[in-house]
């Protein structure tokens, strides 16, 4: 321990870490349990998983390469950094795929044991970039991480194939002597995970230790680093992904409004984790089903919300796109659900594992006839739990189905999450119907929200289904006027959302030559170009819409009040259209699609393009 009370250490106030390495190297596990020891020291955080598609795909060549990535910080941070300043690469592969994304002069830490001639060919590479000079500008730690892993296990009694596998974990517990984090946090949580398994418990947890420890006694780093913690609002707080913020909104939900939650879903990528945890809150009566396809995941969330559960399926787009027709009963129903859209890349079965904006339009418009739904967008990972329960207030309040749409960044990203206590959060209970006396199914509130009266509740009898309600009694209508007058309700009901939600609140000036408007989780990455723009003396404003069917009520008021709108979105301009025919404004669109976030330097120069000299 001698050398390592000698060996210098930096102070940083952000740093950026790559881990890379093949499909089953285990880089999202490694990057994981980094993430969640640096949100326990009080760092700021927020992460990138980028893994492939294919379940088995080759290894050691560039379609097998999964890399995570994450951002950390003693200051407030909303993105997972532009390019990472550390990247450590388990093979040829991984060099090859992230190299041209990090930082000139970044620290790269290899395994050297993964650079044969059979890797070099596998990842389609003429030379060794390790002795080619492709690599001249940058830090090379060159470590024989495999051989290592072998070394310190030797005793160890598992399979060499698992000794093989618990090199991750050497590789993490360099990081943790690098950046000054403890090994404690992953030691306890190695000891619950493999409880039954001890052995292999204890061979990981000597490999971290082995990692750590040659960190510390070897020559080749002279330096380690540290981060201080940031200074967060107090609270509790915890690391979070947005597709487990959005579970726990939904059982939060649940008991704030005094309706059993209800799931019914069928899996798709990378919506299929808010199943996987929402299984874990059978103690607070929640009920999940997991249907044969996605037409039954939403037929049997309608099922359950004309019983009186809080109803959600959930979805990615292709599973939207089989969704329309029963969605569309929903509308005519009247029947409060939600349904969660994961965005990924498209079309058809497209990106599974990428991130995208590109159903907006879907969710607006994707459905046959006039059937207008409410459109909520969550912005971050730990925003998706207050939409999750926002988008329930709304179904429940208006009678109408939600579309709530986040995306695979936000939803497989995690940020420290100031956890709320319970009399922080609203109580929004929607009372089912139980009078007999006057009812009718289709009766008005001053929402136009017709009573949710459930089936077996005496005197309550009616009938619901997908032909056309008659107005009051709720009969099926073929009347023309009966047909016009339901329609412009059902829409009506619809614009009566934007008097029950917030305006939108302008960041920076009120009124100038350049606001920026985004949605979804763009969010992080525009409000830091907006940041960094405005310290270089440019003046821009930003505003972000959650609200999107409705807009909020001032929204049409703030963008008259720019001389130039800038709409940047992960799409072809899907926002950027509804705004032009809705408010009648000229916008500036600025659309990338690489199944990546945007990157703040691609967004901060846009905005320098269009105020050009402006910033004197």
């Amino acid at each position: 321990m001698e050398n390592e009370k000698t060996t210098p250490v930096e102070s940083l106030d952000t740093v950026t870490v790559m881990f890379a390495g093949d499909s089953g190297d285990g880089m999202q596990l490694t990057g994981t349990q980094f993430s969640n020891t640096t949100a326990s020291l009080g760092n700021d955080l927020n992460t990138l998983p980028d893994y492939p598609a294919e379940i088995r795909a080759p290894i050691g060549t560039i379609y097998g390469v999964s890399g995570f990535q994450l951002k950390f910080s003693s200051t407030d941070i909303h993105t997972p950094g532009d390019s990472p300043d550390v990247l450590v690469a388990m093979n040829p592969a991984a060099l090859k795929k992230y190299l041209p994304t990090i930082k000139k002069g970044a620290a790269i830490v290899v395994n050297t044991d993964s650079f044969k001639a059979k890797d070099l060919k596998l990842a389609v590479l003429d030379s060794n970039p390790l002795e080619d000079g492709s690599l001249n500008g940058y830090k090379v730690y060159e470590v024989p991480i495999t051989t290592l892993t072998k070394e310190a296990l030797k005793d160890c009694e598992i399979s060499a194939k698992d000794v093989v596998r618990s090199k991750n974990f050497f590789a993490l517990g360099m990081m943790y002597w690098m950046f000054s984090r403890p090994m404690e946090p992953t030691i306890k949580w190695l000891d619950q995970k493999f409880k039954n398994k001890p052995e292999i418990a204890k061979a990981n947890k000597k490999a971290l230790k082995a990692g750590y420890y040659y960190g510390d006694t070897t020559e080749i780093f002279t330096t380690r680093y540290e981060v201080q913690p940031a200074k967060l609002p107090a609270g509790t707080y915890r690391s979070i992904s947005g597709n487990e913020a959005t579970a726990i909104g939904f059982v939060a939900a649940s008991v704030q409004s005094g309706h059993q939650l209800y799931l019914g879903s069928y899996p798709i990528t990378p919506a299929s984790d808010i199943l996987h945890y929402l299984t874990k809150y059978k103690n607070f009566g929640v009920k999940t089903f997991q249907a044969e396809d996605e037409i039954a995941g939403i037929a049997s969330a309608i099922g359950a919300a004309f019983g009186g559960s809080l109803a959600i399926t959930t979805t990615s787009g292709p599973g939207l796109a089989l969704k329309t027709e029963a969605a569309g009963l929903a509308v005519m129903t009247e029947l409060p659900i939600v349904i969660v859209n994961v965005q990924r890349g498209g079309p058809s079965t497209g990106l599974p594992t990428k991130t995208e904006q590109a159903d907006l339009l879907q969710a607006m418009y994707g459905r046959n006839g006039e059937s207008p739904v409410a459109v909520l967008a969550a912005s971050t990972p730990s925003d998706c739990f207050y939409m999750a329960m926002e988008a329930s207030r709304i179904a429940m309040k208006f009678m109408v189905p939600v579309i709530l749409l986040t995306d695979g960044y936000i939803a497989n990203g995690t940020e420290p999450w100031r956890v709320p206590h319970e009399s922080e959060l609203p109580k929004f209970n929607h009372e089912l119907e139980t009078n007999p006396e006057g009812f009718q199914p289709y009766s008005r509130d001053e929402n136009l929200s017709r009573p949710w009266a459930t089936p077996g509740t005496p005197g309550l009898e009616h009938r619901i289904g997908g032909l056309e309600k008659a107005n009051i009694t709720g009969n099926v209508s073929y009347e023309p006027e009966n047909h016009d007058l339901m329609c412009k309700i059902r829409q009506e009901k619809i614009e009566k959302i934007a008097l029950d939600i917030s305006d939108v609140v302008v960041d920076g000036e009120e009124e100038g030559e350049l606001l920026v408007v985004g949605w979804g989780g763009t969010s992080g990455t525009l409000t830091e170009a907006v940041t960094r723009a405005r310290q270089d003396g440019f003046k821009v404003s930003r505003i972000h819409l959650k609200y999107i069917n409705p807009f909020p009520k001032n929204l049409g008021d703030v963008l008259s009040k720019f001389d130039k709108i800038l709409v940047p979105e992960i799409n072809l301009g899907q926002l950027s259209k509804i705004l032009r025919s809705t408010y009648i404004v000229d916008t500036i669109q600025f659309n990338k699609m690489r199944g990546l976030p945007f990157k703040i330097n691609d967004v901060k120069e846009k905005i320098e393009e269009i105020l050009g000299g402006s910033n004197d």
